[in-house]
């Protein structure tokens, strides 16, 4: 299955391109008014070739090729941690398109609800470890479809256009209460494994020193800063006056972890499972 199916399912055309492969740019932007920039690096691949060098080729191609907008995906408060790869880059990109002569939108995220499913809801629900940090950072997840629907509003208004925008979810959470959530909801006890911040830092100095393992290490120092005690939420009302977006339409982590584990424990109802039985894929 090509993971793009889905999008032609629901009526897309899709064409293929390579940030790696400048080449491979031009002929995918016939035609095309408007860019919607969310891709990044996965674990295998290099960040400063896809998440840099790519995107300063996609955002040059742009402007060459007469695009009206351009929306690109970024991460809140990237430029307060250029000890961070990733951020650093994020940073370096929107002060690249602010220099450019596009009109476009940045959108600072926080992060997803669903990587809450990823990263505890289904570990807890397979019985397998689930990794936290002892720190007391919060973050203000948004689902993703809630997302979309804003970057879309935020594409069609002309006043968002050469703004930075930070989108945060209804409420901030900790680890812990995330986890907590997760059990409540499952009826099940989490295999919680604490890593230490210290561990952190020194297992990624340790990568630093290793070309092979430099990519490792620099996902590692976005481990550190999201186990640093901030807190990654940010005010809304004026960026839901904005877009014309009702606060009260948007899907809080909540609401969402309660439908997940209401059809995931219906599921398991039909299949005479129960909620702490282990290999259990969904």
């Amino acid at each position: 299955m090509n993971p793009a199916d889905f999008l032609r399912d629901w009526g897309a055309t899709t064409v293929q391109a390579d940030l790696t492969d400048p080449t491979s740019l031009p002929a995918t932007l016939v035609g095309i008014s408007a860019i919607i920039d969310c891709a990044t690096a996965r674990p295998e691949e290099s960040t400063q070739r896809v998440d840099w060098e790519g995107k300063v080729a996609l955002i040059q191609c742009a402007q060459a090729m007469g695009i009206k907008r351009y929306m690109f995906m970024s991460i809140f408060n990237c430029d307060k941690h250029p000890e961070v790869p990733l951020m650093n880059i994020k940073a370096a990109t929107e002060e690249f398109l602010a220099a450019s002569a596009l009109e476009y939108t940045v959108l600072r995220l926080c992060g997803f609800h669903q990587a809450v499913i990823g990263n505890y809801a289904v570990p807890i629900l397979e019985d397998r470890k689930v990794w936290g940090t002892n720190d007391d950072s919060r973050t203000a997840y948004m689902d993703t479809q809630d997302i979309a629907r804003l970057a879309l509003a935020a594409l069609r208004n002309d006043a968002c256009s050469r703004r930075t925008l930070t989108l945060a979810g209804p409420a901030a959470y900790t680890t812990k209460e995330v986890i907590e959530k997760c059990e409540q909801l499952s009826d099940s006890r989490a295999q919680v494994s604490t890593v230490p911040t210290w561990l952190l830092k020194g297992t990624r100095g340790l990568l630093k020193g290793a070309d092979w393992a430099k990519d490792a290490a620099d996902r590692l120092a976005f481990a550190e800063v999201l186990a640093g005690n901030e807190a990654w939420t940010a005010p809304m009302e004026e960026t839901y006056a904005l877009l014309g977006v009702d606060p009260a339409s948007i899907t809080t982590l909540d609401d969402y972890l309660q439908e997940y584990f209401t059809r995931i424990m219906k599921k398991l109802k039909q299949v005479g499972a129960t909620a702490d039985r282990t290999n259990f894929y969904v």
